[in-house]
């Protein structure tokens, strides 16, 4: 499993357990990033600045460190 599919999946819980809205913060996060989560397999390969865009987004959006 790639690490970006490890970190889809905590954000994914994230944002259940929080009750937000799903499409707007995994857009916004997606955006933020530059990888939209739902295209994000366990096979996808971990890519350096994606890693580094979602934690950022990740944290500004959800307050979720990865």
């Amino acid at each position: 499993m790639s690490q970006l599919y490890d970190m889809r999946l905590q954000i994914e819980a994230k944002i259940k357990s929080s009750g937000l809205d799903a499409m707007d913060v995994k857009g916004k996060i997606g955006l933020r990033s530059g990888k939209l989560l739902a295209l994000i397999s366990p096979t996808t390969p971990d890519d350096p600045q994606v890693i580094a865009k979602m934690k950022l987004a990740a944290k500004d959006i959800l307050n979720l460190s990865l």
